[in-house]
């Protein structure tokens, strides 16, 4: 009872979207405002992406090994994404404790995710979905603004990823708890980029997730 008062709380606080049944959730939408993640209780897409040395992994295979908290972000250019990384950091060793791995996924290619050199800092997995796989599985990917999108490479020479009718992507911020047959357990997404959940509050929904599995 606790983990869905917390989740209907998270609902509450952040504008959330829509969650029609009817949708195609692999979709991408026209503006983050219209994400269509996959709900609670759905299974999490079974596609290939790759590590941060370009070497493809099953998701599935990552999922299957331990419960796995896996977060959507932008980019390490993205000041917000970095932040919310870095405060994190300070529940990793409590997220190990509790069982659990973390998979950090950006539409950034490999090569972009070794200049961040977080993994050498923290113990979270990063994984480039450069084909756009999982954003789209996950339904949390947007297209990007051609302006805002000019706007990146201009002012911080940053080539964001598109998709094959050449329009950039990117995913909508967000978390989803699963447990080892992949399941979705717990989700925050929230189309306002800026709006991060604290570290605190990873931490209690991984801790109820695992009380109650």
């Amino acid at each position: 009872m606790k983990k869905w008062l917390l989740i209907a709380a998270l609902a509450i606080s952040t504008s959330m979207v829509s969650t029609a049944f009817a949708l195609d959730r692999t979709v991408i939408a026209d503006k983050a405002e219209d994400v269509t993640p996959i709900l609670i209780g759905s299974s999490a897409p079974n596609v290939t992406v790759k590590t941060s040395d370009g070497s493809p992994v099953s998701l599935k295979a990552l999922y299957m090994q331990k419960p796995t908290v896996v977060i959507f972000y932008r980019g390490g250019w993205c000041p917000y994404c970095s932040r919310q990384l870095a405060e994190l950091k300070s529940i990793e060793q409590n997220l190990v404790d509790e069982g659990y791995q973390v998979l950090a996924i950006s539409p950034e290619s490999p090569s972009r995710l070794q200049e961040q050199k977080l993994e050498t800092e923290f113990a979270v997995t990063l994984i480039s979905d450069d084909s756009l796989a999982a954003i789209r599985g996950f339904g949390v990917g947007f297209y990007v603004p051609n302006d805002t999108r000019k706007l990146y490479k201009d002012r911080m020479n940053v080539e964001l990823t598109a998709d094959t009718s050449e329009r950039a992507v990117l995913p909508a911020p967000a978390i989803f708890i699963l447990d080892q047959q992949g399941k979705v357990q717990f989700s925050y997404v929230n189309p306002d980029y800026s709006v991060r959940p604290s570290a605190d509050l990873v931490l209690s929904a991984a801790k109820l997730v695992k009380k109650e599995s």
